[in-house]
């Protein structure tokens, strides 16, 4: 059974060394050790089979399994046998040359695998490595290396191996090319060395002592040749020329002899890097030029034969250098030269293709000296042209690559002495003319001569016009003979395009606009003389312009009136649709330069609407979307710019191939090919929608109007939203690209403005409006609201403001929604920037506000009356009253502009009252005051529209001047930069203004108006407010006296929500004031103030205690409210028992706010003497009634928008109102230390939690008892009498204050003990739980108010606390864990008998608390446990004993419990329950270790008490690992990893014969679970206790 026992081991271990915590990996390895250490057979084998079944195993597992296996061979290769050593060395040798690739850890683990294998077994081990290492092939690394390792760690066994060894190894080194294998090479010839010198030094106990050094001195001198003679070879050096000291004189006998050696050197001059500044240097460098002439003239051929082939070579210095001297002789010596044309032409083959800048500068010299001697009209001559049109086409800023030696280059570049070259040899070299006509005009198309084209069209221009004063017109033959030749409408579009962008390429405009015009004849016979008088015209606007002043935007609309003036002069349909389908082929060649495709897209959009041929029109506008690129925004907008010019003579072909396409395969093809590429599929998809949307926008845009209407919805808006929204599994998903919302919206806009401009818009019925309107909200609520980066919203609400004036019309809600959002977009933006003038200088936010301005006054005309006015208005009105200026401002901005709208559009036909007038007055007048200057300017100019518009409404017109409304323009002047006198004083005077034009009617809707405004955030406006109403009601105060209550009410409600010290006197006064006349109705006012008080409210009610009998009616007042109504009502899901969900009653929470207020008045004293008792029972029933119950819903969301977060956070609750008002009368009844001692213990904020009410209850009673007791007899007797209440939470806070009574002897003084402890243990039958709680807690307290009383009444709280355990079938009863808490404290004060009738059952009762999910419930019941230990003696103690040892497992792991009071009680109990145990070694080991305050060292502890329990208990190894089993499920991480720890310490300390005891399999299964287990530290325990199972083997 030992090898398959081991080998499940093994391979549950091996699973888990894929673990992904390193620690764990470590473990494992370590456990596989531990089962090598005992059976390192077995294991090897079990290692072996795993790596042999798990092929795919990643390689730093494999490493790791090999390591293991290294360890237990290393320790115990004496005892492996052939056949394991054989299995080993297979699959180490398999392992270590699995891969080619290196991976050092795997390989070195595997070649370390054998090395250890080959310390015992050397000749299996060799006979397996040598197999790797065969004649003439490169052997792996790995087996070098292994190779190396050997000789070091066997050395006797190896040496002999080595000749063979290297006599194979020596023809390798030549193959090896790679440094890493040389590396390995070396290393192991080091290796080899050494070892063979140890085995020489060593002869006396080698096995063969006749083995001598020279036995392997050739073969290792042999490595040594090749590594020192060829691995570290070094670079030849390089010689320089002989310097030419002799001149040579023409016709010398010697020159024959010395020519060879003569050109060499003169060659050599010419190619040294010289100074070219220095006169003395360049002097010298003409005479040897003039040497090369004089020997081209006497012998020509030996010099070409010299030179020709130095132009073959890589040198750059020589190259030049050659190429220097060839210009020169193809100069100087052209009579000698003219028979070598040919040959020399042919030996530029390689020097054209060379990318140095000097050699390509030299080449274009050498070309231009040819171009002068009639080289170019041989054959291969236009291949010389071409490298100079290549060089033309240079990028114009290329760097100039430095020279290798540092030599500077010259100042032109190749680019530029190209150019210059080009045109001098056209303009000057006459014979050229026929090499370079029409041969030039093939490099005008392609794309890669671009940057050449200025300079090309120059030289044709030069050309042309040079064949035209000969009579040559002979272009159109040569471009029927010739097929490079570009046609006419190549060249035309060509030309036309590169023209768009007129300033690159030195002017390139200009230059192809000159060779077009010159070239007329050629395009069309009727284009020449229409183009002599249009063409001036464009080059001399290019002219009068430069590249910053020309707008690219116009100069593109010329050329397209160009194109279309010249279609039109053509007129011939068959040449157009060459031209369009000429167009459209070139389109691809501009990919690179989006400006310029844009362009051409225009053109062919042109062409085709001056084409007649409608299938012509339809193939085009097909391909073009079949083609176009549609990632490239720029080719998005000239597609679409295409197809909308396109649309104006063809509009039902466009809206028909738009059609085709959207429906076509290639459209459904593209989008399925792009979802291949699941990255790029979404975002190329909606590139695509993107142009089709442009393309259906531009179509409306340029659509006769006549024709648009009736395709706006069938066709045009249908296909732009199916393009738009895409359909997953049948339902429409909207796109969150932003491009392609914007191309919607901004398609949108120039749909609804085309359907605006039609002349049938006001008769026509839109169905979509409303859905467009929405689609437009939702683009405009999804834009960020912190920075305006698109134009989306501005767009969004340009398509809003077309389609309101659009049938029909939009409903309310809907287009409230509208303003809503597009202010919100705009108003909540940051502050622009603003320039030095203050003015806004972002061009897309003046065109935003613009746009939202246009879409508000185009509502407003809708509805020009008071209602449609007040309702803008009323939308701005957050905005004028927000606490952020700039938004105020730009309100303001809008709200002067509509109202200015508003009046100057006024038409009055009857008088109608202007009823809303007070509302807007009192908006916008406080704003005269506004911290803004520009909000105050545009504030009054809204007062005075207002005040003109009441005069319109009365009956004047329009042009009607009132003195009074006036004087507005006059106090504006003085709001620009006032101090706060002229300010506020300004303002008093726009008040009279208003008083005196204001009607009565709308007098009370101002007041209350401008009441808001007292809390606005603009202190300013806050004080101009005050100033206003005081203006107001002294002028016309008079017709107000029945809106007294409604002024009052509205003054209290804007009190609260302001902290502005001079607004609170003024609301005294008033209060005051209205109080001494109408005393009831303002205190009804003030009961009805909002919840919780704020601080003015309560200064107002502090005012009503100022007189004792004043103070004693409202307190009576205040109790008899408190008390009349229910404290709270219950919601019919806490009536069903699911969640507590009380509401407070409003009545009796005003009620006792307002009753704190007055007990805090200090006047207030006298009276509170004389109620206190009832005073105090009543507030503690308050504050019990009110424990966890809500504020009333109406006040929650009043609670969280709280502006006053302190007061807020002191009266959140109904509770803390209840607690502030006893906290009150104990300061006004003379207890203030009472207040002050609950305060020091926190027994207030207890007070008002629910689960600190209780602690809260018991400090206020401790305090009362020990500062208060003469007040004690009258407030117990009151108390007793509510423990009937039908409220449960109050008879909970009377008796936890009766029961923390009986802590205190204060009670046994005052005879009221017996009484009390009858009337709480009567109060165990109560059907509350928490009620029966607190009376155990009371009994408990006896212990320490009156421990003397104990023994009296033992059996009674015994029986008490028995009953506790047994309370409930609740698994945590609150009332068991005070039972075990009231126990622990009375165990020692109780007669030994009454303990032991219930010692075993409370024992029984209490095991299960110790695994509780609570840490109360594991501290208590331990913790009981260790007391019920602590108490037993005697004959109880063998009944117990088994309590003892059934619970020693739990105390000893939960001594690993995360809670660190559970781990205390657990010490505390097994020091108390080691004595029952009778183990003087165990006993010393947890006294050692458990002692409390030190920390433990638990797997010390652990092994130690394992090891005596083993010893002492060895028959209770099954049931202890039983126990630890159901730990292994644990909850807790610790202690899940501590139990199967603790099992494996009782395994190693546990005799082999104890082991039927333990189900192995069971054992092994739950270890297996655990090393799956997500804690690292419970995979680990788990590992190590499976290597210590091998002891059962």
């Amino acid at each position: 059974m030992t090898r398959p026992y081991i080998q499940k081991l093994s391979f549950t271990l091996l699973d888990s060394i894929t673990d992904k915590d390193a620690m764990v990996q470590e473990q494992v390895c370590s456990a596989l050790c531990s089962l090598g250490e005992a059976q390192p057979g077995e294991t090897l084998h079990a290692c072996e089979v795993y790596l042999r079944q798990h092929d795919k195993l990643a390689h730093p597992y494999r490493t790791k399994i090999l390591r293991a296996m290294e360890t237990v061979l290393s320790s115990h290769i004496q005892e492996l046998d052939k056949d394991t050593a054989g299995v080993v060395i297979l699959l180490a040798s398999s392992e270590m040359t699995r891969t080619k690739e290196l991976d050092c850890d795997w390989q070195q683990a595997a070649s370390s695998v054998l090395v250890a294998v080959g310390k015992q077994f050397i000749n299996q081990v060799m006979e397996e490595v040598l197999n790797r290492f065969q004649p003439g092939v490169l052997p792996h690394c790995s087996v070098l290396y292994t190779l190396a390792s050997l000789s070091v760690s066997n050395v006797f066994g190896m040496v002999p191996f080595l000749p063979s060894i290297l006599s194979t190894m020596l023809p390798m080194l030549g193959l090896a090319k790679q440094d890493a294998l040389r590396v390995v090479f070396c290393y192991a010839l080091q290796h080899f060395s050494e070892s063979t010198l140890e085995y020489l030094a060593n002869l006396d106990q080698a096995p063969d002592p006749t083995v001598r050094k020279d036995t392997f001195s050739t073969d290792i001198f042999g490595a040594y040749d090749v590594l020192f003679h060829h691995w570290l070879q070094s670079r030849d050096a390089k010689s320089l020329g002989q310097i030419l000291e002799a001149a040579v004189s023409v016709g010398s006998r010697t020159l024959e002899v010395q020519l060879d050696a003569l050109l060499v050197a003169l060659h050599a001059q010419i190619c040294v890097p010289v100074e070219s500044s220095s006169p003395l240097v360049m002097s010298s460098q003409k005479e040897v030029l003039r040497c090369f002439t004089v020997l081209a003239c006497c012998s020509p051929d030996r010099l070409l034969a010299f030179l020709l082939p130095r132009l073959d070579t890589n040198n750059e210095r020589l190259r030049v250098g050659t190429l220097q001297i060839l210009r020169h002789i193809i100069n100087s010596a052209a009579a000698q030269m003219e028979v070598k044309k040919p040959f020399i032409l042919s030996s530029l083959r390689l020097p054209l293709l060379d990318t140095n800048s000097k050699v390509k500068r030299a080449v274009v010299q050498v070309i231009s000296a040819m171009a002068h001697h009639g080289y170019l009209e041989q054959p291969g001559g236009e291949v010389m042209v071409e490298y100079i049109v290549r060089q033309c086409a240079l990028p114009p800023d290329e760097p100039e690559k430095p020279s290798p030696d540092g030599e500077d280059l010259a100042a032109d570049s190749v680019r530029a002495v190209s150019i210059r070259t080009l045109y001098l040899v056209s303009t000057t070299v006459d014979r050229m003319d026929n090499v370079l006509w029409p041969y030039l005009l093939e490099f005008l198309t392609p794309v890669r001569f671009t940057a050449a084209l200025t300079p090309l069209c120059r030289s044709l221009v030069h050309l042309i016009l040079k064949r035209q004063e000969a009579g040559a017109d002979d272009f159109l033959d040569q471009y029927n003979s010739n097929a490079n030749l570009p046609s006419p409408f190549a060249m035309t579009t060509r030309l036309l395009v590169v023209s768009s962008n007129p300033y690159l390429g030195d002017g390139r405009g200009a230059a192809s606009l000159r060779l077009l015009k010159v070239i007329h004849w050629n395009i069309h016979p009727s284009l020449g003389q229409r183009w002599e008088t249009t063409m001036p015209v464009l080059l001399e606007y290019l002219d009068e312009h430069t590249e910053e002043t020309m707008s690219l935007k116009e100069w593109e609309e010329k050329l397209l009136l160009f194109l279309r003036d010249t279609l039109a002069v053509v007129s011939d349909n068959t040449w157009i649709c060459q031209l369009s389908q000429e167009m459209c082929k070139q389109l691809p060649s501009y990919n690179g330069t989006p400006q310029e495709k844009n362009f051409l897209y225009k053109c062919i959009g042109t062409t085709l609407g001056a084409a007649s041929s409608k299938e012509v029109v339809r193939k085009h506008l097909r391909e073009l979307l079949e083609t176009a690129r549609y990632q490239e925004e720029a080719e998005q907008e000239g597609l679409a710019c295409c197809f909308g010019i396109c649309a104006i003579a063809h509009l039902e072909d466009t809206l028909a191939q738009l059609e085709d396409f959207v429906r076509s395969d290639v459209f459904r093809k593209s989008i399925s090919i792009f979802s291949i590429f699941k990255d790029r599929s979404e975002h190329e998809v909606d590139r695509m929608k993107s142009s089709l949307i442009l393309c259906y926008g531009h179509v409306a845009a340029q659509a006769p109007r006549e024709l648009l209407l009736s395709k706006v919805e069938s066709d045009i808006l249908r296909s732009m939203f199916q393009c738009f929204n895409t359909k997953v599994l049948g339902i429409k998903v909207e796109t969150k690209d932003p491009a392609l919302k914007l191309c919607l919206v901004q398609s949108l806009c120039m749909v609804s403005q085309a359907m605006c401009s039609s002349v049938q818009a006001s008769s026509f019925h839109f169905s979509r409006k409303a859905e467009l309107v929405a689609q437009m909200m939702e683009f405009i609520r999804a834009e960020p609201s912190d920075c305006l980066r698109t134009p989306i919203r501005k767009k969004a609400m340009l398509v809003c403001t077309y389609l309101v004036n659009l049938e029909p019309a939009l409903e309310e809600q809907v287009q409230a929604d509208m303003i809503q959002s597009c202010l919100h977009s705009v108003m909540a933006l940051p502050p622009e920037a603003e320039g030095e003038d203050g003015v806004c200088q972002e061009p897309l936010y003046l065109d935003t506000v613009c746009a939202l301005e246009d879409l508000l006054t185009s509502l407003l005309r809708r509805n020009m009356t008071p209602q449609g006015l007040q309702i803008m208005v009323e939308h701005l009105s957050p905005w004028i009253k927000s606490s952020r200026g700039h938004e105020r401002a730009r309100a303001l901005v809008l709200g002067a502009c509509l109202l200015q709208f508003f009046l100057e559009h006024l038409h009055v036909s009857t008088l109608v009252p202007f009823h809303n007038l007070g509302l807007l007055v009192g908006l916008f007048a406080p704003r005269c005051a506004d911290t803004w200057t520009t909000s105050r300017q545009e504030a009054v100019g809204c007062v005075y529209s207002l005040l003109y518009l009441q005069l319109g409404y009365e009956g004047f017109s329009r042009d009607h001047r009132d003195d009074v409304v006036e004087r507005l323009l006059t106090l504006k002047e003085g709001l620009v930069h006032p101090d706060p006198t002229i300010l506020f004083h300004t303002c008093h005077g726009i008040a009279q203004v208003i008083a005196k034009r204001l009607p009565s009617d709308q007098l009370i809707s101002l007041l209350l108006t401008m009441f808001d405004s007292l809390g606005d955030p603009d202190k300013n406006c806050s004080r101009a407010a005050t100033v206003m109403i005081n203006c107001l009601l002294k002028e016309r105060g008079n017709v107000l006296l029945e809106k007294v209550p409604e002024i009052v009410s509205m003054l209290r409600a804007k009190l609260r929500d302001t902290q502005e010290e001079h607004i609170l006197p003024a609301a005294q006064h008033s209060v005051y004031l209205l109080a001494s006349q109408h005393c009831e109705a303002v205190v009804s006012s003030l009961l009805g103030s909002p919840l919780p008080f704020d601080s003015h409210t309560c200064a107002l009610w502090r005012a009503l205690a100022v007189e004792p009998s004043l103070a004693t009616q409202v307190l009576g007042l205040l109790l008899e409210k408190m008390s009349r109504d229910v404290p709270f009502k219950e919601s019919r899901a806490f009536l069903l028992g699911s969640t507590a969900d009380r509401v407070a009653t409003l009545l009796p929470l005003a009620a006792t706010c307002a009753l704190y207020e007055v007990l805090s008045a200090p006047s207030s004293g006298t009276v509170v003497l004389e109620l206190y008792p009832q005073l105090f029972v009543a507030l503690l029933l308050r504050v019990s009634c009110t424990v966890g119950v809500q504020l009333p819903r109406s006040l929650q969301g009043k609670e969280r928008r709280s502006t006053s977060p302190a007061r807020a956070a002191k009266n959140r609750d109904p509770c803390s109102s209840a607690v502030d008002a006893l906290q009150a009368l104990l300061l006004r009844g003379g207890s203030q230390d009472v207040l002050q001692s609950v305060e020091l213990e926190g027994g207030w904020e207890l007070l008002r939690t629910s689960a600190g009410h209780e602690d809260g209850v018991a400090q206020l009673a401790s305090a009362m008892a020990k500062h208060a007791g003469p007040r004690l007899p009258l407030v117990m007797k009151a108390l007793v009498s509510t423990q009937s209440s039908v409220y449960e939470i109050q008879r909970v806070t009377s008796t936890a204050f009766l029961a923390e009574l009986l802590s205190s002897n204060v009670i046994n003084d005052l005879m009221l003990l017996e009484p009390l402890l009858d009337n709480l243990t009567a109060r165990l039958k109560d059907s509350s739980a928490s009620v029966r709680r607190l009376v155990l807690r009371g009994l408990a307290n006896i212990a320490s108010g009156s421990p003397e009383k104990v023994r009296a009444h033992g059996p009674q709280l015994m029986t008490a606390m028995v009953s506790g355990l047994d309370d409930g079938d609740e698994p945590h009863s609150l009332v068991a864990l005070e039972a075990m808490v009231g126990l622990a404290r009375l165990l020692e004060l109780v007669e030994p008998w009454d303990l032991r009738l219930v010692l075993l059952h409370t024992a029984i009762r209490i095991r299960p608390f110790f695994d509780s999910e609570k840490v109360e419930f594991r501290t208590a019941s331990i913790r009981l446990f260790g007391h019920l230990n602590k108490a037993c003696h005697g004959d109880c103690e063998d009944v117990f004993l088994e309590q003892v040892v059934g619970g020693l497992v739990p105390l000893l792991l939960h001594l690993r419990d995360p809670q660190a009071p559970v781990a205390s009680a657990c010490k505390f109990a097994l020091c108390m329950c080691v004595p029952h145990l009778e183990c003087a070694e165990l006993a010393a080991a947890f006294y050692k270790y458990l002692q409390e305050g030190r920390s433990v060292h638990y797997g010390e502890f652990l092994n130690s008490t394992c090891k005596h329990l083993m010893h002492h208990f060895p028959d209770l190894l099954g049931r202890l690992v039983s126990t630890n089993l159901f730990y292994f499920k644990s909850s807790w991480d610790d202690v899940r990893a501590a139990a199967p720890m603790f099992t494996g310490f009782l395994v190693l300390h546990a005799e082999p014969e104890q082991k039927p005891q333990v189900d192995l399999e069971q054992l092994i299964a739950a270890l297996q679970l655990l090393l799956k287990d997500p804690v690292p530290g419970v995979r680990e325990k788990a590992a190590e206790t499976l290597g210590r199972l091998v002891k059962f083997a």
